[in-house]
């Protein structure tokens, strides 16, 4: 076997290990419950029948269903709306879409639906402030919680469509003008239908990333009961008695779920057609709008109320003495920063903020190492080797991206707390170890995708030449690929590093005994209505996590010489 084929196999069964065998373990439990726990027995295909009949499984798995259904549905039209009017128009808060996209893209979704919590519930700010009671009724019922999450998943559908609009044939519009049609059915007969996959692909990844989501249903707890999927799943596990065979159903039907999704999102892409993309193809030309003062306030009151709201009323609260004594100087106050850089919460039932901080960013900084070099291979043999691995690889990087934090934590569960491994120093439940682990297989599916959109545009040419000349595969790989693609290695690892930091999911699920973690810390506050802290500690890790970012950033580019012009030409010398 070659040094290719080995490093195919290698990363081959790291990704197997690291996501598809908790998967499997999951599914496996479901027909065969207390297998992982030494007592094997097939209980048939009864089991998978019974949420049709258990009252609180039927409702998670209508309720996430419906969430997942109304979300993506809406967050699509939000973003193909915006994601039109961003490509055909050029306006000043362009640039403010495409930065709160990001945000949104990148920021967890337990602290947006926090934020959406302390603003809209009945003693929020907008009842206590402006007395708009409708606001609650409208917020904490189906609709309004598809609402809120299609204001907060939309950025996936968005971006997946203003990709599709780099290009574009006007002959077929303007052949259509020239035959009296207006720019309704213009675009409703011939731009929507030749960008359908795109749209197609953008509803496929809102309904996957909001029922997956871990995060509004955990903020939603305190306030409004709406059982989901991973949130029912959540609570099997961490009840008493534990109900692992109500976690295996739940999770299968999670899975199958997804599964159908990404069979739709499959068939999308196999089905596009790019023939008319021809050699009249163009680049999308932006012209300025005659109303562009309507579109910029259109715009700003958009972002102003998908990330506005949240993130505002977070940093509000968190330096309010309570929040409804409004917005006035006697009510005014930092005793809860002051509190958070104390060490300790002030609550026997909460374990330290700067403790939790200090761990989450430990375990973020290795799984985002970790992840970027496992990427790394990994991207290596999809693009430039002929391994007989490349296909389950690509099958695993792909499912990587589906599987929910959640159902990844169950699955760990399952594998990692087996007896007959503590001989052998591998019961790794119940330690930081898990957490690490479970963090990279998180974020390998950013690492992998960041580092192929890289590995794109590098000529196997280079790598064949050098092969021929004798070079090793570690010597082509650290010698020719690396100096060309170091910028996305660095950019996959801080990805790796902000998605890593934040899973409420993982680090509720797998978290060791007496083991403080930031986004636990935040959520624990947030459930004993500890406002003012829980928001406090999340001013304070995002803003920390953003500096971090910024100045690991800064130094990479630096020691890597990325931009380094003057280096370069030494080097040319």
């Amino acid at each position: 076997m070659n040094a290719e084929a080995r490093l195919g196999g290698g990363v081959t069964l790291l990704l197997f290990v690291l996501i598809f065998l908790p998967l499997l373990a999951v599914l496996v439990n479901v027909l065969f419950p207390g297998v992982f726990f030494g007592k094997p027995h097939f209980g048939g295909f009864g089991l998978l029948g019974e949420i049709f009949h258990r009252p609180l499984w039927r409702k998670s798995l209508l309720n996430s269903t419906v969430l997942a259904l109304g979300a993506a549905s809406l967050g699509t039209v939000m973003g193909g709306a915006l994601a039109t009017v961003r490509a055909r128009w050029q306006f000043a808060s362009a640039r403010l879409l495409d930065l709160t996209a990001w945000v949104l893209l990148i920021a967890p979704s337990f602290m947006i639906a926090q934020g959406w919590v302390l603003f809209a519930s009945r003693d929020g700010l907008v009842n206590e402030w402006l007395g708009w009671s409708w606001v609650p009724a409208f917020i904490f019922q189906p609709a309004g919680l598809v609402f809120v999450m299609a204001l907060s998943k939309f950025p996936l559908a968005y971006l997946a469509i203003l990709a599709a609009t780099e290009w574009n044939v006007n002959q077929f519009g303007q052949a259509a003008r020239l035959n009296g049609a207006r720019p309704w059915t213009v675009w409703r007969t011939i731009e929507l239908p030749l960008s359908r996959p795109s749209y197609l692909a953008g509803w496929t990844l809102v309904f996957m990333d909001t029922i997956g989501d871990f995060g509004l249903p955990a903020a939603l707890a305190t306030v409004y009961k709406f059982p989901t999927l991973t949130y029912s799943i959540y609570s099997a596990i961490y009840q008493s008695p534990v109900r692992f065979d109500m976690a295996g159903v739940l999770a299968f039907y999670l899975v199958v779920l997804l599964v159908l999704a990404m069979g739709l999102l499959m068939f999308s892409i196999r089905r596009s057609r790019f023939d008319f993309l021809n050699a009249r193809a163009v680049k999308t030309v932006k012209i300025k709008p005659r109303s562009t003062w309507l579109l910029n306030i259109v715009v700003g009151c958009f972002l102003l109320l998908c990330l506005g709201i949240p993130i505002g009323t977070s940093a509000v609260v968190s330096l309010m003495k309570t929040a409804g004594g409004g917005l006035t100087w006697d009510n005014l106050t930092f005793a809860s920063y002051r509190e958070l850089f104390a060490g300790a919460a002030g609550d026997h039932e909460l374990l330290g903020y700067l403790a939790g901080l200090s761990h989450s960013l430990t375990i973020a900084a290795f799984a985002a190492v970790f992840s970027m070099l496992i990427g790394f291979a990994a991207a290596y043999v999809l693009s430039f080797t002929e391994s007989r691995f490349r296909s389950a690889l690509q099958l695993f990087s792909i499912v990587s991206l589906a599987v929910p934090g959640v159902v990844l934590g169950i699955g760990y569960i399952f594998i990692w707390n087996q007896r007959w491994l503590e001989p052998v120093g591998l019961h790794l439940y119940g330690t930081p170890s898990l957490l690490v682990i479970a963090g990279i297989a998180g974020a390998i599916p950013y690492a992998v995708r960041v580092q192929l959109g890289a590995f794109g545009n590098l000529s196997g040419t280079m790598l064949k030449a050098a092969a021929i000349q004798g070079a090793g595969l570690f010597d082509r790989m650290r010698h020719i690929v690396l100096p060309i693609v170091r910028q996305s290695l660095l950019l996959a690892t801080l990805a790796s590093f902000g998605t890593s930091i934040f899973d409420l999911a993982l680090a509720s699920m797998l978290k060791p005994a007496n083991y403080s973690l930031m986004p636990l810390v935040i959520d624990r506050a947030f459930e004993f209505s500890r406002y003012g802290y829980a928001t406090a500690a999340t001013v304070v890790s995002c803003g920390a996590v953003v500096l971090i970012i910024v100045i690991a950033q800064a130094a990479g580019r630096r020691l890597l010489g990325i931009g380094d012009r003057s280096g370069t030409r030494r080097k040319d010398r």
